[in-house]
């Protein structure tokens, strides 16, 4: 018997719909660390943080839960088009704080220490 053929790697449009869930129980619990896929609405965009590895920033809604940061390595993954209004769904590790939180780690870690995160946006995905 012939052995299966290896299946492509997921589109874009193939990964499932993340759960809002998760960002809202560790921000109730004050949980940092947490990896989530979670998607809102963009709130706004901020400046770039520029200090050390550059960082696109914005900030997103999370359907039925908080505003959080979004900080995406620009060294590490290609820019992100977002504009206010957009839905968004994401894989990231949120860090707690009480304006709402940070999800950072929204791409691929080069060393391979770290679970690979994305975001996806208009169907596509960036890593």
């Amino acid at each position: 018997m012939a052995p299966a053929p290896a299946s492509p790697a997921p589109s874009a449009a193939a990964l499932p719909l993340p759960s809002r869930a998760p960002v809202t129980e560790a921000f109730r619990s004050h949980r940092s660390q947490v990896e989530v896929e979670t998607g809102g609405r963009v709130l706004r965009l901020l400046p770039d943080d520029r200090e050390g590895s550059p960082h696109e920033r914005f900030i997103l809604r999370v359907e039925g839960g908080p505003s959080v940061l979004v900080a995406h390595n620009l060294d590490l993954a290609p820019r992100v088009p977002v504009a206010p209004g957009d839905s968004v769904e994401l894989r990231g590790e949120y860090e707690w704080n009480p304006r709402g939180g940070v999800i950072h780690w929204t791409h691929r870690d080069p060393d391979g220490r770290h679970a690979a995160g994305w975001i996806r946006v208009q169907g596509r995905l960036y890593q």
